[in-house]
């Protein structure tokens, strides 16, 4: 929005030549400056005809419009900078921030107050006094509510804005609502009472302060329900938890204050849990207006913000799974912390995916807890913007900054929120200006570091209290009763809580995709000493391998490209083999063809960081997309690939979060290259190796971590193998490095075989895709299951070898290489495809096998990274050496000619030790 500065220092006849412009066409005129003519009353009464150069009782020579302008100047002055005055602070006076909005500012004066402009007709006033301008751009954009939209390039968005606020805000709410928003003020603060009463000096990270929220989210549910939302899955901290569980997700005291007293039954069978902060849980609620709404709040760790990108991938997995990929049906909502929303660049990762096609989820409300203060941080040391959501205006989401003590305006700006999201499908941010009432927790003493501050804060009403005051004190007599009355209520609930009045649960139905989660089992050691058969039979074999061979009549593939298939074709036809791709996209096409889910994203995905897939090819003239997986069989799942945006923390959460969500799906993410993935190194660690345990929740996801050294540098040759095989304990993940091509297709059907999900992490191939020792033959697919370990096909016999190399990956190719030429038949080269959880079983014969054979470990690693140290701890039946490299700060040497002696040094040792 502009404020058309340049128009007031112009000569009236100026003004005059661009409002005849109008009239002649309207849309010659900047859509700003057409609002302007528009807003007059022979305008808005529809007295002329654009388009005709007629007018009746339209403007005349009389017209000043060089004042009505000025005026105009000071309304879009406060549409756009409104916010910078409005008194949305409960506790302190806001900082000057330079909102010139003086009338001076816009070349008037007190002496123009009086003086009637057509201009009010702009905000719906009709023409009216200055004086009444002012007062009503100040109610509505510089009170308890400011509003932050000036970087909206999209008109319908702006216009909605603007009536939503000039026009509807100000309208009273109806007794129904008052004594709605008042129960939830009860609810939130006696539940805060409740916990400092009974549990003095516990952790709780209580709301107090900020009890506003509950009504908020809970008047979010009920406008979400209104507009036929199927579901709302809440992401937020520890701050507050507990109060939405109990007074949103409808989640009894009983149930959560057992945890408190230490009655709750222990069950550790299925995990060893987390503090209750933490925990997730679902519930199905009715609304005020009788709609039934499905809640899910998401299970989070303690990093701030991590839970973020889990939600939206979980919101758009059960728009896919429960409404025909209609997003706007499932609504997230991330619940911030004004620091955290500040500081943590989760946050930008994840709005920077809420328009791209492959993460959009129809919008999400973002509600900001703004406390004003981040543990001991004041706002001042903890950003450089205005605002802790200044980050929104990066995807042109509107922020409604609001006073928290107003419970009516947090109310109707929470619902404003959800009539935009459902009207525009994007997001919007509620920035709720509150306080902290305890320290960080409730044994911190906040005023070592704020004395000021909570000196003011010790001195405040609670929001509950002071909205039962404004009503018995503002209120129409029906309103004071009901004020009385849920006093009286309020004190009467908390003294039932206190005595431990039973309450009943409410009842739960278990969505199809939950009652699938259900039937899971907890995996046991024995369900990994073999593998199940993921074989499939000669149609289906034919079905895939020929879909894939094929494209449109009408499209121009380039040749490259045309030549790279072909030669799939004769690869096949002429010695029986499938190539690692083939391989690889016919798996991902045979769950596709059982009717299940196959979603994969990354930042290269659809063609391969090493152009090995080619899932997606292009026209060469067109550049029209052809996904080489969607055509197999009418009616079957598309394949949901997604070249992603250059994230990783963000990306990886939001693929864990959609594989949480559908435990049919098969979900992959695939680092470009296996070295960046510990930019997600919070992901990997707090969700996929420790979630089942805290918070059992199984998750399948797959991620695929391009691993080898192949002189490329520190930072293209390892995906840090040892970290994840150090956090590997009672089964939690698997662990791969595979060879062929068919066990990555056997890998990828076992994850959605299994009646138990795991997160696989498989280390894959560069180099090596392409490789003749990784095809496989038609028989490895149409049977067995995935093979944990490979014993050596070159020996023939076991008596004769002496040396036993065990290895995984690439360096198994080399090893072979140089065995086949030396046609070494005393040394076995046997294969570790599975390092965890290992196979033990088949270790131990093969051991027997070669019982007279000295073992080694190989690996290209140096000794401190790899599987060494993991097999040394956790390999005790098997006695072995370790071969690899030195120990090393670095993962690899940046020097192509030191990494090909150290691989020669590596193969060399291995051999004639």
């Amino acid at each position: 929005m502009k404020d058309f500065s340049y128009i007031t220092n112009s000569h009236p006849a100026f003004i005059e030549g661009l409002y005849q412009d109008f009239l002649t066409n309207p849309e010659s005129v900047d859509p700003d400056l057409r609002k302007f003519f528009e807003g007059f009353d022979f305008a808005v009464a529809g007295n002329y005809t654009a388009g005709q150069g007629s007018v009746e009782g339209g403007a005349t020579a009389s017209t000043d419009w060089m004042r009505e302008i000025k005026v105009y100047r000071l309304i879009l002055g406060y549409r756009n900078k409104g916010h910078l005055i409005a008194k949305t602070n409960p506790i302190r006076t806001r900082k000057d921030r330079g909102a010139n909005l003086d009338l001076s500012f816009f070349g008037l004066s007190e002496s123009d107050l009086n003086t009637v402009f057509q201009a009010g007709n702009l905000i719906g006033l009709g023409a009216t006094s200055l004086k009444n301008i002012l007062a009503h751009l100040q109610n509505t954009y510089a009170n308890h509510v400011g509003i932050e939209f000036k970087y909206i390039s999209d008109q319908k968005r702006v216009d909605f804005l603007t009536a939503e606020m000039e026009q509807q805000f100000a309208k009273p709410l109806p007794l129904n609502k008052k004594q709605r928003i008042l129960e939830k003020l009860n609810q939130g603060v006696m539940f805060e009472k409740f916990l400092h009463t009974k549990y003095i000096g516990q952790k709780r990270f209580s709301l107090e302060g900020g009890e506003t929220t509950i009504a908020a989210l809970d008047a979010i549910i009920n406008t979400a329900a209104n507009h036929d939302i199927q579901e709302v899955v809440i992401g937020m901290a520890h701050r507050g938890r507990l109060n939405v569980l109990a007074n949103i997700m409808g989640k009894t005291y009983e149930q959560i204050f057992s945890e408190f007293e230490g009655t709750a039954t222990i069950d550790q069978t299925m995990g060893s849990g987390d503090v209750k902060y933490h925990m997730g849980y679902g519930s199905e609620v009715k609304t005020i207006d009788d709609k039934t709404i499905h809640l899910k709040l998401m299970p989070n760790p303690s990093h701030l913000e991590a839970v973020d990108p889990v939600v939206v991938g979980f919101a758009r997995a059960k728009a896919d799974l429960i409404s025909e990929s209609h997003f706007e049906n499932i609504l997230p909502i991330l619940i911030h912390g004004d620091s955290s929303v500040a500081g943590q660049g989760i946050v930008y990762e994840v709005l920077q995916m809420s328009k791209l096609r492959g993460y959009y989820t129809g919008g999400t409300i973002h509600f900001v807890i703004n406390n004003q203060i981040g543990f001991t941080t004041d706002f001042d040391d903890a950003r450089s913007a205005d605002y802790s959501t200044s980050v929104a205006a990066m995807v042109q989401a509107p922020v409604l900054h609001v006073n928290g003590d107003d419970a009516e305006a947090v109310v109707k700006c929470a619902e404003i929120a959800t009539r935009y999201r459902d009207q525009f499908h994007s997001d919007i941010f509620i920035d709720m200006v509150c306080y902290r009432k305890h320290g960080h927790n409730e044994g911190d003493d906040p005023k070592y570091t704020q004395p000021q501050l909570y000196a003011l804060i010790d001195k405040h009403q609670n929001p509950r209290e002071i909205y039962t005051q404004y009503l018995i004190e503002n209120g129409t007599s029906d309103a004071q009763e009901l004020a009385k009355g849920m006093e009286k209520k309020f004190w009467s609930d908390l003294q039932e809580r206190l005595d431990e009045v039973k309450q009943n649960p409410l009842p739960y139905k278990y969505q199809p995709p939950e009652l699938i989660w259900k039937s899971f089992e907890k995996a046991t050691p024995a369900d990994f000493e073999y593998s199940p058969s993921t074989a499939i039979d000669d149609n289906q074999f034919s079905l895939l391998f020929n879909g894939l061979m094929k494209w449109p009549t009408d499209l121009k593939p380039l040749k490259k490209i045309e030549k790279l298939i072909q030669d799939k074709i004769k690869l096949f036809e002429t010695e029986g083999k499938v190539d690692w791709a083939t391989a690889e996209l016919m798996a991902y096409g045979s769950i596709l063809t059982d009717g299940n889910i196959v979603r994969m994203s990354g930042q290269d995905v659809k063609r391969g960081t090493f152009s090995h897939r080619h899932a997606v090819i292009r026209d060469e003239e067109t550049n029209r997309e052809y996904n080489r997986l969607n055509h197999f069989k009418e009616g079957q799942q598309p394949f949901r690939i997604y070249n992603s945006l250059l994230s990783e923390y963000g990306v990886l959460g939001f693929e864990y979060g959609y594989a949480m969500a559908n435990p049919n799906a098969l979900v992959i993410w695939e680092a470009q290259f296996g070295d960046f993935c510990n930019g997600a190194q919070t992901m990997i660690d707090q969700f996929i190796a420790a979630g089942e345990q805290k918070w059992q929740r199984q998750n399948g996801l797959v991620m695929l971590l391009p691993h080898g050294y192949e002189g490329q540098g520190p930072e293209h040759s390892s995906a840090r193998m040892e970290r994840f095989l150090q956090m590997c304990a009672e089964l939690n993940m698997v662990i791969t490095n595979i060879t062929s091509a068919a066990n990555l297709f056997h890998a990828f059907r076992r994850q959605v075989s299994w009646n138990f999900r795991k997160p696989l992490i498989n280390f894959s191939p560069k180099a090596n895709l392409r490789n003749p020792g990784t095809y496989s033959a038609k028989e490895d697919f149409t049977s067995g299951g995935f093979k944990e370990l490979i014993d050596d096909a070159f020996v023939t016999d076991a008596f004769a070898v002496k040396k036993v190399l065990f290895c995984s990956g690439k360096l198994y190719f080399e090893l072979a290489d140089k065995q086949l030429k030396e046609n070494r038949t005393d040394i076995a080269i046997v294969r570790l495809e599975q390092i965890y959880p290992l196979p033990y079983q088949q270790l131990d014969l093969l051991y027997k096998k070669y019982h007279k054979a000295t073992w080694f470990w190989v690996q290209e690693e140096p000794l401190n990274m790899g599987a060494a140290g993991f097999l040394q701890t956790n390999l005790k039946t098997i006695n072995f050496g370790v071969i690899s490299r030195n120990a090393s700060a670095a993962t690899a040497t940046g020097y192509a000619k030191v990494h090909a002696q150290e691989q020669a040094e590596i193969i060399d040792t291995a051999f004639n030790i």
